[in-house]
């Protein structure tokens, strides 16, 4: 009974659960850690996306507040134009 097998039984099924886990298991370590990292991306994803939301409705209430915004909005974004008129686009250089 004082063989060193059974003396450190608990350690060694410990061990061999623990090599389970972290590699043969379906749910192994690795696989959580990849899982948490992609719900964190996830979760960033969000947030950003809920800020440009919140942009978005501000951005639509002014336009659509007064048509001088919305005429003023559709003139530099679509390069729209009255009739007769000349619209003349100037970009800069993109710098070296």
């Amino acid at each position: 009974m004082n063989h060193p097998v059974y003396r450190y039984r608990y350690a060694i099924v410990f061990g061999i659960f623990l090599l389970w886990m972290s590699f043969f298991d379906v749910n192994n370590f690795v696989y959580r850690y990849r899982l948490g990292a992609e719900i964190r991306d996830l979760e960033d994803n969000i947030r950003r996306h809920e800020k440009e939301i919140v942009a978005l409705k501000r951005q639509r209430n002014e336009l659509f507040s007064s048509p001088s915004n919305l005429e003023k909005f559709a003139r530099e974004r679509y390069l729209m134009k009255r009739d007769g008129e000349d619209v003349f686009v100037v970009e800069e250089a993109p710098e070296p």
